[in-house]
């Protein structure tokens, strides 16, 4: 499927994920079970439905194919396949992490490279 795919996180989050030397998940994807991301065609809608008006994000772009077997593709929102991990996320998986402020009008502003 598609690589890179994406992860909206709080930074003190992504701090203490670097501290351990991997990424857990969120609240939310310990409560799942599995760690969700969202493919490019996905991530904004992701993050007005769960990210509106949030501040001190980042975006993650992470290798999807480098996951291997725990990267399972699952129908979710409106019926479309998107990215969960079970198991946590191995930091050297993660391509970069950028800002992802939020713009006059209240929206995130994505990096050009994300489509």
């Amino acid at each position: 499927m598609d690589t890179p795919i994406y992860k909206i996180v709080p930074r003190p989050l992504w701090r203490e994920a670097e501290a351990k030397g991997r990424f857990e998940g969120a609240p939310v994807d310990l409560k799942d079970g599995y760690i969700h991301f969202s493919t490019g065609a996905q991530v904004r809608e992701t993050a007005e439905r769960h990210f509106s008006g949030e501040d001190d994000l980042l975006l993650l772009a992470i290798d999807a194919d480098a996951l291997g077997d725990a990267l399972k593709w699952e129908r979710s929102r409106g019926g479309q396949l998107f990215p969960h991990l079970y198991g946590p996320l191995p930091l050297d998986r993660v391509l970069w992490a950028e800002d992802l402020p939020l713009a006059p009008d209240g929206h995130h502003t994505f990096p050009a490279s994300v489509r």
